[in-house]
Order: structure tokens, then C-alpha cells, then sequence
């Protein structure tokens, strides 16, 4: 699969309250999700390593993709095929020396100089625009409403471009309808996924109310 045909991007721990990781991953990816990142910043590099292999196999069960967050060294070790990168980790050009070519590196965005800088980046696969609204698993980070989300919008109708970008930020069933009218046709989700009973039918509703 490729990024540009994702839709739907989940981030998720690694779960060790439930110690589901497996099985999450596999009903998450069987629901529709197209991406899954694994976000934990407890996990030292070994079990992040351990977790990512179990990643990797429930992805390539499904032929879907799956994602480091920050680590460059993680993403080459695990041999993933997304790393994705916020602001203030290391500069792509470093990235990419460590993870090479073929790997499709995505970058956060908060404001409209991010974002118009990370649609000039040649060498980005994708960007994320937000968080849209004010989340937990950001804390301190205020939303920047869906006013972004149409700039994004305004843009890729202006130019044509086709790179794929994701909204993220507080986007869940209650929701999603309005990021998607102001323009989103991908989102990333974490809560609305990871504290649902039945992940699989959550990312199916989800998925239902994306464009195809």
C-alpha cells in the first residue's frame, strides 16, 4: 500500500494496560485502518523494536502500513516503511541519510507557515495539519481550529498538488463530519480508536464517513 491511498491513520501505546497490542492491531487494520503508528514514549528501544515486529507482521497480514514516530534509528532498525516527524525532532535531511531511500517520512504542521513550507518540501511524503482541536494526548498544545484544515484544502484546489495530508487533533465520530466538510479527505485518530470496545467496528464507522 501506498501513503498517497491511506485515509485513515491511527497512533496508539503500546497498550500494556490492556496487553492487546496484537490483537488491537490486527481488528484495527481489519476495520479499515490504514496506517498504524506506535506513539509510546515509555517504551525503551528494545521493546519498541519488539512491538514494531509484531506491527510489521499484522501489516503485511492486511497489506497495510505502519510507523515509527521521532526515531530515525528505530524506523531503520525495524525496516518501516513510514517515520514520521514533529517539528522540533531531528531535520529530514539527517533522517533520511539514517533511513534511506524508499522510506516515506511525514511531517506535523501547526500553523499556516508550516504548512506552506511543508508543501514545498520535495522530499516529504505527507504531512499531518493540527491538532484541529485541543487533545489529551498533546497536552499544552492548543487547537488550531479548522480554519488550517481549509487552508490545506484552498491550497491543493489552487495548485493541483497531490501529496497526501492527514487532519489530526480531537477527531472522532463527533466530529469528523467537520473536518472532512472543511476539505479533509485523511485523518489520524488516536481515543477514537484506542478506547473503543470493538476498535475494529469503530474504524469502520470512521472509515464509512471519508470520501473514497
Amino acid at each position: 500500500m501506498l501513503i498517497d491511498n491511506a485515509r485513515l491513520y491511527l497512533c496508539t501505546d503500546a497498550r500494556r494496560d490492556r496487553g492487546d497490542f496484537a490483537a488491537f492491531a490486527d481488528a484495527a487494520f481489519a476495520g479499515g485502518v490504514d496506517v498504524i503508528q506506535l506513539r509510546d514514549k515509555a517504551l525503551e528501544a528494545a521493546e519498541e523494536l519488539e512491538l514494531l515486529a509484531v506491527l510489521r507482521s499484522a501489516a503485511e497480514r492486511h497489506g497495510r502500513l505502519w510507523s515509527v514516530n521521532d526515531r530515525a534509528d528505530i524506523a531503520a532498525a525495524s525496516g518501516a516503511p513510514v517515520l514520521h516527524l514533529g517539528q522540533g525532532d531531528l531535520p529530514r535531511p539527517h533522517a533520511r541519510r539514517i533511513v534511506g531511500e524508499g522510506v516515506g517520512i511525514g511531517l506535523s504542521t501547526h500553523d499556516p507557515a508550516q504548512l506552506a513550507a511543508a508543501r514545498a518540501e520535495a522530499d516529504l511524503g505527507y504531512f499531518c495539519v493540527g491538532p484541529v482541536w485541543a487533545t489529551p494526548t498533546k497536552p499544552g498544545r492548543p487547537g488550531v481550529g479548522l480554519d488550517l484544515v481549509r487552508r490545506a484544502a484552498e491550497a491543493d484546489r489552487a495548485d493541483g498538488a497531490a501529496r497526501p495530508w492527514f487532519a489530526i487533533g480531537g477527531i472522532d465520530l463527533t466530529t469528523v463530519d467537520e473536518v472532512v466538510g472543511a476539505g479533509a479527505r485523511r485523518i489520524v485518530v488516536v481515543r477514537a480508536i484506542t478506547e473503543a470496545d470493538d476498535p475494529a467496528e469503530a474504524a469502520r464507522a470512521l472509515r464509512d464517513r471519508l470520501a473514497p
